[in-house]
């Protein structure tokens, strides 16, 4: 029994561990993206904006672009771990059910003799 309850303990980690991998990976994923883009937004985006506004204006312009895509990006990484649990509720039941009815059996161990 108490195998049993190693094993659920283990596919129920693996499933919140798989949920936390995904969500980390949209995070770096998100800062990765978000610094390519500050790198090749700044480059092109102040050279095609400094024909129009001034060299500061349009290298602010660039970086509050790639600012926005970066916290969306980070924002869809944050609200996937934010799902994930590790409290494993299936093995917390069933633990509870095998320490009950291991109390009963104590209980019924001097009622027998």
């Amino acid at each position: 029994m108490v195998r049993a309850e190693l094993r659920l303990a283990k596919a129920e980690a693996g499933e919140q561990i798989s949920k936390a991998m995904r969500g980390a990976i949209f995070l770096a994923a998100g800062s990765g993206v978000g610094l390519v883009a500050l790198a090749f937004l700044a480059l092109a985006g102040v050279y095609l904006l400094a024909t129009v506004v001034a060299l500061w204006m349009a290298a602010v312009i660039v970086a509050v672009t790639a600012a926005v895509i970066a916290g969306v990006l980070v924002g869809v990484g944050l609200k996937q771990l934010q799902s994930v649990s590790l409290a494993l509720p299936r093995t917390v039941a069933t633990a509870k059910s095998v320490a009950t009815v291991r109390e009963e059996a104590q209980w019924a161990k001097p009622s027998a003799r």
